[in-house]
């Protein structure tokens, strides 16, 4: 039987949030349901509830950064037990055949991932994100949370901690890397922190030097700021790898200049505008601009797996379903160190 639980959600777009319910699909047999604890708000859910992408599904549930504890277990799961500290990130499923699926890369399935809200399950059924008292998921899309990380800052790990993460070990980040990371905010303050723990040098590029003290807390070897005349020129030619986190206009060109030979330049933050740069910058230098997704969910748990053994963590902000809206108006103003995470006890 299907069961109606507890959610915050949005009835159209740019509206405020009301509390309501919405319908949970039965266990399935190799389905796990878990009880939130907590759920992360991201810049994504933003854009998403305000109808700033695609098209929205309303009423929409967002949240897709999920924190719980496993209360049922379908008859043929085998990956976790009743009482498992568990996270679901921003996918809960895929066609498992295409070879994206069958490499681990479920995140760029050919058929489409699943996205946790906002998205069409395969049987029709539009998906409900974290926001909510509940969630069923196939095991398959569940991770195990290492007791070693606190349970609040976990849910965050679930999509800013793998955005920052995936790219790092993609491009083989280690030691004698020189690393540049612009932006410090959610998912930038956790790029510092792996880039850190990885063995690189890490620069962190940031429109002031507001946030310095808190970089250099993160693992930031030097900090500079975009306001100082002379910055990225001063820069050119230095990195190897930039992770760009934040979601605004850049100056591509710029930045693509302070790269070495061969060195890379990766968008994890996702500006609303189209970003347009010369050629010549990239042709110069052999230069590569390209974008990082999500990781898939071996990659995903190896991410939580690292982040206890080297106590990576993300700096939250706990606040009650009641301080949403207000809560949305501050990340668009950066209003936040680093992270807000719901009390999922309060909706």
């Amino acid at each position: 039987m299907t069961t109606q639980i507890s959610a915050l959600l949005t009835p159209a777009p740019s509206t405020a949030f009301e509390r309501g319910t919405i319908t949970r699909r039965a266990v399935r047999p190799d389905d796990v349901l878990i009880k939130i604890a907590y759920a992360g708000i991201c810049h994504s859910d933003i854009h998403n509830a305000r109808d700033e992408w695609a098209p929205g599904m309303y009423p929409m549930v967002p949240g897709h950064e999920i924190a719980g504890i496993v209360t049922e277990i379908g008859k043929n799961v085998t990956k976790f037990k009743v009482g498992d500290r568990v996270g679901v990130g921003c996918f809960v499923d895929s066609c498992g055949q295409c070879e994206p699926c069958r490499t681990g890369e479920e995140q760029f399935c050919d058929q489409g991932a699943v996205m946790t809200y906002n998205s069409k399950d395969y049987d029709g059924e539009i998906t409900y994100g974290g926001y909510s008292t509940h969630i069923v998921v196939k095991q398959d899309y569940v991770l195990h949370i290492p007791e070693a990380i606190a349970f609040e800052t976990a849910a965050p790990l679930l999509c800013a901690g793998i955005t920052t993460y995936s790219p790092l070990r993609h491009w083989k980040t280690g030691p004698g890397m020189n690393v540049a990371v612009i932006g410090m905010g959610g998912l930038g303050h956790m790029a510092v922190q792996y880039a850190h723990a990885m063995g690189a040098h890490v620069t962190i590029i940031s429109q002031t030097r507001s946030k310095e003290d808190d970089g250099r807390h993160f693992g930031a070897n030097d900090y500079r700021a975009t306001s100082e005349e002379g910055t990225l020129k001063a820069l050119r030619g230095t990195f190897d790898l930039i992770i760009n986190t934040v979601s605004a206009d850049i100056n591509v060109d710029a930045l693509l200049k302070t790269l070495k030979l061969d060195g890379t330049m990766v968008f994890v933050g996702l500006p609303e505008n189209s970003q347009s740069f010369s050629v010549f910058s990239l042709t110069s230098q052999r230069r590569s601009l390209t974008g990082s997704n999500i990781g898939g969910i071996k990659e995903t748990q190896e991410m939580l797996d690292f982040s206890a053994e080297h106590g990576i963590t993300s700096q939250v902000e706990v606040i009650s379903a009641d301080d949403v809206d207000e809560a949305y108006e501050r990340v668009v103003r950066s209003d936040v160190r680093y992270r807000f995470v719901i009390d999922a006890t309060t909706i």
